[in-house]
């Protein structure tokens, strides 16, 4: 059948084309509620023929979603802690080195990270997961993961999430700096008093099935936004899945209209 490549009133076949798949949920009133959570996954796997596997068929290239801070479920899996009320504490999400020893030194980069900003660490919690979803790929390149409760000074949420922005910066720095290549499997997904972001290198349907968290009724969100497929110019990893810590993109966007410019 031939294939027709002219423009046509609204249609235009440079928008055919192949892309990662995108998809935000919100609930405008701006209650809180599982079912916008579910809604998200329902959305993230209509995505899954945007992603792509590798020659196992089971290695995604990234997939992740985008949600506010789950305060019901963090207040109940982490009741010795007493953490304070929504807004007036952080979560950081932490992918680590396995090795120990370096683990345990970019820890204590960012416990000084933070207190250098007049926080403080309130805890810490290993966050569940079931790697037996993962393709052998991506199980190889897992890292460890936990979250990091910070409490803050007596200041605006809009100036607490600033300084949770420097600590986050300030913490990859002296990670670079003071550890070199050992120091890149450090990585902070997100670190925020709004919002939370849980990703890796999967397939729509693995987003899910690794991290129970996301299943749990305890997690309610206003809004969220999923990303299948990875979207930037150097090979898939956990660490540069989508979305981001503010947002997801479409990487075609810079690709192909910024090759058409130059």
């Amino acid at each position: 059948m031939a294939v027709n490549n002219k423009i046509q009133g609204l249609y235009d076949p440079r928008n055919e084309h192949d892309a990662c798949g995108i998809g935000a949920v919100v609930n405008i009133s701006g209650k809180r509620d599982h079912s916008i959570i579910e809604y998200a996954r329902e959305t993230l796997l209509n995505l899954h023929h945007r992603g792509a596997a590798g020659a196992d068929e089971i290695t995604g290239d990234g997939a992740g979603i985008l949600l506010q801070i789950p305060h019901e479920l963090f207040a109940a899996e982490t009741g010795s802690l007493g953490l304070p009320e929504p807004g007036r504490y952080g979560v950081g999400m932490i992918f680590w080195p396995t090795d120990d020893e370096v683990k345990a030194c970019c820890e204590s980069i960012l416990q000084e990270a933070i207190g250098y900003y007049g926080m403080k660490v309130l805890g810490w919690r290993p966050v569940p997961v079931s790697n037996d979803c993962l393709g052998e790929i991506a199980l190889k390149a897992e890292p460890a993961i936990s979250q990091v409760f910070v409490g803050g000074p007596d200041v605006g949420e809009a100036e607490f999430e600033r300084k949770l922005y420097l600590a986050r910066k300030r913490a990859e720095k002296l990670a670079t700096d003071q550890l070199g290549d050992e120091g890149e499997d450090f990585y902070v997904c997100s670190l925020s008093c709004r919002t939370i972001c849980y990703k890796g290198m999967f397939m729509a349907w693995q987003l899910f099935a690794y991290y129970p968290d996301l299943t749990n009724k305890l997690v309610k969100s206003a809004l969220a936004i999923v990303h299948q497929r990875y979207s930037t110019n150097t090979f898939p990893n956990w660490q540069l899945a989508q979305p981001f810590r503010c947002i997801a993109h479409n990487g075609e966007i810079n690709t192909l209209s910024g090759n058409r410019n130059w």
